[in-house]
C-alpha cells in the first residue's frame, strides 16, 4: 500500500499513475466532504477534471489510514506541511516519508525535508520533484523526476515509485533537489511578470538564466551541491515552469506584470517562497537580486516600474 496525502491536483495525479500501476493506495484528503464527492464522481473534479480514478485507488480523510504504508507521499502544500504533521501526530516514523511539495516554510525558513524531520527526527525522508504538471502525470503522458534519497532502500522505492511513463532518477542531494523545486517557482513568478508587462522573450530568456544563477548560488550558500540543480530538479524544472500557462506561479507572475488580480483561491507556492527566500538571503548574506525583486513587488513595497529599473541598473560584470 502507498499512502499519499494531500488530493490536490499534484497528490491525486500521483496516487492515479500509481493506482493504474495496479498498486494499492491510499488518497488522504482533510475534508471529509471532499472525499464523499470523488467517491461519487469517481474523479477529484476540484483539482483534476476528468482523470478517473484506477479501481485500486481508495480515499479517506483518516490520517490513521497512511501509517504503515510502504511508503507516504506527502504532497499537501508547502505552507500546510508543518500544520499536516502538527496535527497528526501517528507514528508515520517507521516508512519513508516522500515530500513532494516544493516551497520554503515561511515561518521556519527551512524546506520541507527539514520540516518533516522536525516532526520525525528518526524517519528515512526523500524528496520527489521535477518538471511535471499534474494533468500530464495523469493522462500518463511522459514524466521524469528527481527522487532524492539517501537511506539503504532507495533503488527499491525508486521501483516502487516509477511506472511505465513515469521514470525516477534517484540522487544522494536531498537538499539541493529541494531547493532547486522551490527557488524555480520564485524564476517563474519573475518571468510571468517579464511577459505580462510586454518586455519581450529576450527579456525572459535573459532572466530564467540569471535566475538560476541566483539558484546554484544559495543551494551552495546552504550546503546543497550546486551541479544537482543543472538536472532535472533545477532546470529541467525552470524551463517548464517559466514557458508554460499551465504553470501557476507563471500565471500569477503574467497577472502582475500586466497589473490585474489573481484568484486568490489559487495557491502560488512561489508567492511565500520568494518572501521566505528574501529573508534567507538576507539573513546569509546570499545575494539574491531577482529573488529580491519578486517578494519586493509581491508585498507591494515597490513598483513594476522600480522593479525593473533596479534590476536593470546593477553593475556590469562578467558573467
Amino acid at each position: 500500500m502507498i499512502g499519499v496525502a494531500g488530493a490536490g491536483a499534484f497528490g491525486t495525479a500521483l496516487a492515479i499513475a500509481l493506482a493504474r500501476k495496479g498498486l494499492d493506495v491510499v488518497l488522504w484528503a482533510r475534508d471529509a466532504g471532499h472525499v464523499e464527492a470523488m467517491q461519487t464522481a469517481g474523479e477529484n473534479a476540484r483539482y483534476l477534471a476528468g482523470a478517473r480514478f484506477p479501481a485500486t485507488l481508495q480515499l479517506t480523510a483518516s490520517a490513521a489510514e497512511l501509517a504503515g504504508t510502504q511508503a507516504l507521499l506527502l504532497a499537501m502544500p508547502m505552507q500546510s506541511l508543518a500544520s499536516f504533521l502538527q496535527n497528526h501526530p501517528q507514528a508515520f516514523s517507521n516508512q519513508p516519508l516522500i515530500v513532494c511539495c516544493k516551497g520554503v516554510d515561511l515561518t521556519s525558513l527551512q524546506g520541507p525535508s527539514a520540516v518533516v524531520a522536525a516532526f520525525h527526527p528518526t524517519a528515512d525522508i526523500g524528496v520527489l520533484t521535477g518538471p511535471s504538471f499534474a494533468a500530464d502525470i495523469a493522462r500518463g503522458l511522459p514524466t521524469a523526476l528527481t527522487f532524492a534519497y539517501r537511506a539503504a532502500q532507495a533503488e527499491e522505492l525508486q521501483q516502487l515509485l516509477s511506472t511505465p511513463t513515469l521514470r525516477l532518477y534517484l540522487s544522494p542531494d536531498i537538499l539541493g533537489a529541494e531547493l532547486g523545486g522551490a527557488l524555480k517557482n520564485v524564476i517563474a513568478i519573475a518571468a510571468g511578470v517579464v511577459m505580462g508587462a510586454g518586455l519581450g522573450a529576450s527579456a525572459r530568456a535573459a532572466l530564467m538564466t540569471r535566475g538560476f544563477v541566483e539558484m546554484q548560488r544559495m543551494a551552495q550558500a546552504l550546503g546543497g551541491n550546486p551541479e544537482t540543480l543543472t538536472g532535472l530538479s533545477g532546470f529541467g524544472d525552470l524551463v517548464l515552469t517559466c514557458a508554460s500557462d499551465q504553470s501557476r506561479n507563471f500565471r500569477f507572475g503574467l497577472a502582475l506584470g500586466a497589473g490585474q488580480g489573481f484568484d486568490p483561491n489559487v495557491t502560488v507556492e512561489g508567492a511565500a517562497t520568494a518572501q521566505a527566500v528574501a529573508r534567507l538571503a538576507a539573513q546569509r548574506g546570499i545575494d539574491m537580486p531577482i529573488t529580491a525583486m519578486i517578494a519586493a513587488l509581491i508585498s507591494n513595497k515597490i513598483t513594476l516600474n522600480q522593479a525593473v529599473a533596479a534590476l536593470m541598473s546593477r553593475p556590469l560584470k562578467q558573467e
